[in-house]
């Protein structure tokens, strides 16, 4: 125990009948990188609540460098050096770097600031952080407020850091300096406790993974003992084929055409700017970008939610700009759109599975009287078709798991039979079998020629499962290429607008798609 920072041992958390944890056993040693593998309701997130405060075990002993630990509420798991760094990060926009490092922290404003910028820049000089300790937060990238938060737990102590899929929404140059600064922290002595669902980020900068499966302890293995495939097999408990099939189809129909395609938010601030593409039927385009490009707005802009200030959106020879949801409805448009937020706008989380069906049937009966029967049949099929884990269709869907949420989100549109399919992230936080089952269903609504827009943040997916790559950075097109022939280094490139292909004299979106179907 002398070599664990950590020693998780026998620890049991249930919520009500459900039981999250059952005899997990966890140790993380000085000085490694240990990845944390599960598939979602696996226990992962409740057994790190532990860990970091938020929960108290029912049961068993956490103990810190030998020692017995219980722990009471998070500042009992800082004060003993544990960092948790979450997928949302909690940094206050309009304040400096600095500003949010002592926020919250005993005399922070009798410090002198010079002395205070000064630490922070041998912190960040020690663990490789590249930081202004005078910037404001809302003027930082995704990667810059992700190293901040890095800083803030190590300022605060911290030698124990949890990283919540930390590499969800970043480029993989950002991904890279990520590992740097895991690596470097791995150096210094610390214990990094990584959780992801990329298999691929696992075997890069792990040292051992530890696999969950239903609340239980798989195993713990060397990174240099397994591979992808096995650690699938472990977290699944059968057998898994981790490939995604780009399936070959015809695609010389234009299902809908985005001219120019202008909006701003509700500030005044332009977020799409002069987008032109066009989109085939049985075909996958990816959308690939820094999260806060403009890839929401484009969405709703789409869907008839966003206003648009100018453009055309093109949809079976009429415009649909100006249109909204409802009238897109009644003009026979079949747009389906899986929106970011599954519980905030796509579907009404305090509600069973039946009523956010009749949300999307409603509008096509007739009279004032709802039938709920054509409801309650389809949700059962939704169930049954995605193996969605639920107690019944009467069960609200906020008690669902976020990988069964989004299936009957995805069930539910893909149930309207759609010419063209909007899905905005939706595989973000889902375990590798809710992944694959998603990416099929994808490429089943592909052959029966749907046109599909897939914002995506996972660049080894994008480049598996679409036929082109839209990339898009602050709010307009820096490249549209075939998948089959780019890199992720290229895409990284145009998603921070370091390269741009559309300024560079490259052909235009109209001879690039006429290359595209002579392929």
């Amino acid at each position: 125990m002398e070599n664990n920072y950590i020693s998780m041992k026998n620890i049991n958390k249930s919520f009500g009948k459900v039981v999250a944890n059952r005899n997990i056993n966890l140790a993380v040693r000085r000085g490694e990188i240990h990845a944390l593998l599960g598939e979602n309701g696996s226990g992962k997130s409740t057994l790190m609540n532990m860990l970091s405060g938020v929960y108290t075990p029912d049961s068993g002993s956490i103990f810190i460098k030998g020692k017995e630990v219980q722990f009471a509420a998070p500042k009992d798991a800082i004060e003993a050096g544990i960092g948790m760094i979450y997928q949302h990060f909690k940094l206050i926009d309009v304040m400096t770097a600095k500003e949010n490092i002592i926020l919250g922290r005993k005399n922070s404003f009798l410090m002198n600031e010079k002395t205070l910028s000064d630490k922070i820049r041998d912190m960040s000089a020690r663990f490789g952080l590249d930081i202004d300790p005078d910037k404001k937060v809302y003027n930082m990238s995704v990667g810059e407020k992700q190293t901040l938060e890095i800083l803030k737990v190590l300022y605060r102590g911290a030698e124990i850091l949890i990283l919540d899929e930390p590499t969800a929404v970043l480029t993989p140059q950002e991904t890279e300096k990520l590992f740097k600064i895991m690596r470097k922290m791995k150096e210094e002595g610390c214990a990094v406790i990584f959780i992801t669902h990329k298999l691929n980020e696992v075997m890069e900068v792990a040292d051992r993974i530890t696999v969950l499966r239903k609340g239980e302890t798989v195993m713990t293995v060397d990174k240099a003992d397994t591979n992808p495939k096995h650690l699938t097999e472990l977290m699944m408990g059968c057998p898994a084929d981790l490939s995604i099939k780009r399936i070959e189809t015809e695609k010389n129909n234009v299902a809908m055409e985005v001219r120019n395609l202008s909006a701003v938010n509700s500030e005044g601030i332009k977020v799409l700017k002069g987008m032109s593409f066009d989109i085939y039927s049985s075909e996958i385009l990816g959308v690939a970008g820094i999260a806060g490009s403009g890839q929401k707005e484009l969405c709703e802009a789409i869907a008839g939610l966003h206003p648009v200030k100018q453009g055309e959106i093109v949809f079976n020879g009429e415009n649909l700009v100006g249109k909204s949801p409802a009238e897109i409805i009644t003009k026979g448009v079949s747009l389906s759109f899986i929106p970011e937020d599954r519980l905030g706008m796509g579907l009404v989380a305090s509600m069973d599975i039946v009523n956010n069906v009749v949300l999307k049937l409603y509008q096509k009966q007739k009279g004032i009287f709802i039938d709920r029967k054509p409801a309650e049949q389809k949700s059962v099929e939704i169930i049954e078709r995605l193996s969605i884990q639920t107690p019944g269709i009467k069960h609200p869907v906020r008690m669902l798991s976020g990988g069964n949420i989004q299936k009957v989100l995805l069930g539910r549109e893909l149930d309207s039979r759609p010419q063209v399919l909007i899905t905005a992230y939706p595989v973000r936080g889902l375990d590798v079998n809710s992944c694959y089952t998603i990416y099929d269903l994808l490429n089943e609504e592909k052959r029966k020629g749907v046109a599909i827009l897939y914002i995506g943040e996972d660049l080894d997916v994008l480049l598996e499962l679409c036929d082109r790559i839209m990339v898009i950075c602050a709010g307009e097109i820096t490249g549209i290429v075939d998948a089959r022939y780019t890199t992720k280094e290229q895409i990284g490139l145009m998603m921070t607008g370091t390269v741009n292909l559309m300024k560079e004299g490259e052909k235009s979106e109209h001879d690039n798609a006429n290359n595209y179907t002579s392929h």
